[in-house]
């Protein structure tokens, strides 16, 4: 039989029934529908609030604070050699909007630091903010250049 649109059907066993609550004692879920007895849970409309225990102290509020987060924290986003040595090819510019094309790298909003994990086979011309020694040392062993990418500093006002 020729598969057309008229004869689609679900595989054997994936497609359930609905259940039908609150539809009679035969049914086995009439009266209370799975809901227990009484209570502000079996009404309709009932939602509960995130973290609500019932009217305990809820967790968040029973465990002390500690630190702190320092919303101006350097953040980079980091790539190693290996990976640039494998999607690269000899006399390619590596920057971090590549990268990001690429999808080597999440969008390029952090600063780039570039690691020295793995070795580097071909000459390459690496853009990035910060690159640390062990790579400077391969890249440049390898025929290839580096250049860092000055940050622009807000002029204070």
């Amino acid at each position: 039989m020729a598969l057309s649109l008229n004869n689609l059907k679900p595989a054997p066993g994936s497609t359930h029934k609905k259940k039908r609550v609150g539809r009679g004692p035969g049914s086995g879920l009439g009266k209370t529908a799975g809901r227990g007895h009484k209570g502000q849970k079996s009404r309709s409309g009932y939602s509960s609030r995130a973290g609500f225990e019932g009217g305990q102290m809820p967790l968040q509020r029973r465990l002390p604070k500690r630190g702190f987060t320092n919303k101006f924290k350097k953040q980079w986003i980091e790539i190693s050699l290996a990976k640039i040595d494998a999607n690269f090819n000899a006399g390619d510019e590596i920057t971090p909007e590549i990268l990001h094309e690429r999808g080597l790298i999440k969008k390029a909003k952090h600063d780039l630091v570039i690691l020295g994990n793995g070795d580097v086979t071909k000459s390459l011309k690496v853009s990035a903010h910060r690159f640390t020694k062990t790579a400077k040392e391969k890249i440049e062993k390898a025929g290839g250049s580096i250049s860092e990418i000055a940050k622009a500093v807000a002029a204070d006002a």
